[in-house]
């Protein structure tokens, strides 16, 4: 007895209010509109688009409904990044693809039905709630990482200059994250994540004067501990994999960075 496969979930990102974005941003022209449809105001409904392009290429700002089975690449055509709304769908009609490199997480389509809205965390993939989780936190984890360089220059710059050569050492996030979020379908979620780290640690360094070398060391750290929590289930087979997993996270430079499991 064979089991049947289960039937993909379909997802599509819309702006805070509702909206689809251009499928194409660049193609946008300065200044113009964009037809678009709130899928808001159409859950338990079918939706045509509203300005079908070619099937199916990008011959428009906004040719098709793009459509994920891969909630963590979801972000990867997001016109202005997070946040997000984020709604389930069911394609209808015909459908196609740009080729089978795309195959197993694309879907393009003309008409679809909206099932329902759902948690936004779930464009970054299984693990975006603690994802989102760590990036709220990260205002005040920046501070107290600044306050405790500020308390020990000499002391704190040796404990980050150690893990700063070990992560340089073992690629963990040039090498292990990247690579890693390839191969589960989670690039666009980490170069999403990655991005509101880095502008989290920044606001925060600079509203509390951090001085530079400690404003990029807590940049990094902030970057670093979101990448381990966005992949903390992909970065753990064996002792070595674990390690590099709490550099990622932190271990080793206080308690706060690992408290997000």
């Amino acid at each position: 007895m064979t089991r049947s496969a289960r039937p993909a979930v379909h997802y599509l990102a819309t702006r805070p209010d509702g909206t689809v974005p251009p499928t194409s941003p660049r193609l946008v022209p300065h200044g113009e509109g964009v037809p678009t449809v709130n899928l808001a105001d159409h859950i338990g409904q079918v939706v045509d688009h509203p300005s079908p392009g070619a099937k199916w290429y990008t011959d428009t700002p906004f040719s098709y409904f793009h459509l994920y089975a891969r909630p963590g690449e979801i972000l990867e055509r997001i016109e202005d990044g997070w946040p997000i709304r984020l709604f389930v769908v069911e394609p209808r009609g015909e459908t196609g693809n740009w080729g089978a490199d795309f195959a197993p997480y694309w879907l393009m389509s003309h008409q679809i039905y909206v099932v329902e809205e759902t948690e936004a965390w779930r464009a970054f993939g299984h693990r975006g709630a603690q994802v989102l989780t760590v990036l709220a936190e990260l205002p005040e984890l920046a501070r107290q990482w600044a306050a405790e360089w500020a308390a020990d220059p000499d002391g704190t710059a040796r404990a980050y200059a150690a893990w700063h050569s070990r992560m340089d050492e073992t690629h963990a996030l040039g090498w292990w994250a990247f690579h890693r979020a390839r191969s589960s379908r989670r690039a666009a979620a980490l170069k999403a994540a990655d991005q509101l780290a880095h502008d989290a640690a920044v606001q925060a360094t600079t509203a509390v004067g951090a001085e530079p070398h400690a404003a990029d060391m807590i940049r990094l750290r902030a970057r670093a501990l979101t990448a381990g929590q966005l992949l903390h289930d992909r970065i753990c087979s064996g002792q070595y994999e674990r390690s590099v997993r709490g550099l990622l996270l932190g271990t080793g430079l206080d308690k706060s960075a690992s408290r997000v499991a």
